[in-house]
């Protein structure tokens, strides 16, 4: 496990590429002044890592998401891996597998050796990769994914320390198990989630949070009754799960014919309008 540090040192990374899906393309966490750009975890994270370095006079990090939404992992390897390698950071994330692991005929063994092979390949060129772990679905509507996950989860652990990856811990956040830190698609995560997920790559990286109270739960509500939970999850499945049934059975993904928001690297996008958990309801 690596020690978090929390002293004030800049972070020595002058570069980030962030690599994957949709969780990392930062659904549903609109800029506030540009609602139709996802910000997400992973500019969160490069905004932070930004300004430590210019609290500390270093030049401010230099930043590229190539995420889609909708990825499958072997597009991530094959398509987004090469890509980041070419442009020579010294941080990469690669979190991906979470498309395909909602598909009940998974090959998880195989998604480990892909993902394996793209981190690989980037700590071959000298690159530091952080990878991500699945969340714990207990309790949710796709919760015949746990055992899956829980298995990948497994091997990522184990390729992290072979090749001296970092890891995110998202299995392991309390926070996460409060459904108001997600959408209402019950798949991503709202501004709040990505806002405490921020801070999980942090400490991921061995850094201090931002936020010391990053993964302390939400106070709990009070108990919702049955009959609005019936009709709450007859509402999603016909507004989310429906859609997604009929893309799996025409071969179609929601991030057909998209493009990467920021596809090489340049300056972090400005941040504007933080979410405070107090914005939480």
């Amino acid at each position: 496990m690596v020690a978090v540090s929390t002293n004030d040192d800049a972070p020595r990374w002058s570069s980030y590429v962030a690599l994957g899906d949709s969780f990392t393309e930062g659904l549903w966490d609109p800029y506030p002044s540009d609602p139709d750009h996802q910000r997400g975890w992973a500019d969160r994270l490069a905004r932070t890592l930004s300004d430590r370095r210019e609290a500390a006079g270093l030049e401010p990090l230099r930043y590229a998401n190539t995420a889609i939404r909708g990825r499958t992992l072997r597009p991530i390897i094959v398509d987004q891996v090469p890509r980041a390698i070419e442009m020579r950071p010294d941080l990469v994330s690669l979190i991906g597998g979470g498309n395909d692991i909602l598909r009940p005929r998974a090959d998880i063994d195989r998604l480990a050796r892909n993902l394996e092979h793209g981190v690989v390949r980037l700590r071959e060129a000298g690159i530091d990769v952080l990878l991500g772990t699945g969340f714990d679905a207990k309790g949710g509507m796709v919760a015949m994914t746990r055992p899956r996950a829980g298995v990948f989860n497994a091997l990522i652990w184990s390729m992290a320390r072979r090749h001296g990856a970092y890891v995110v811990d998202l299995w392991g956040m309390r926070a996460l198990g409060d459904w108001r830190m997600w959408s209402d698609d019950r798949i991503h995560l709202v501004p709040e989630g990505h806002r405490r997920v921020r801070d999980a790559a942090l400490v991921g990286l061995g850094l201090a949070p931002e936020d010391p109270n990053w993964d302390v739960p939400l106070d709990a509500l009070p108990p919702t009754p049955a009959v609005e939970r019936v009709k709450a999850n007859a509402e999603w499945a016909r507004v989310h799960l429906a859609p997604w049934v009929r893309r799996r059975v025409t071969h179609r993904s929601s991030g057909d014919a998209r493009t990467e928001k920021q596809a090489a690297l340049g300056p972090v996008p400005a941040e504007t309008d933080e979410v405070t958990p107090a914005d939480v309801g």
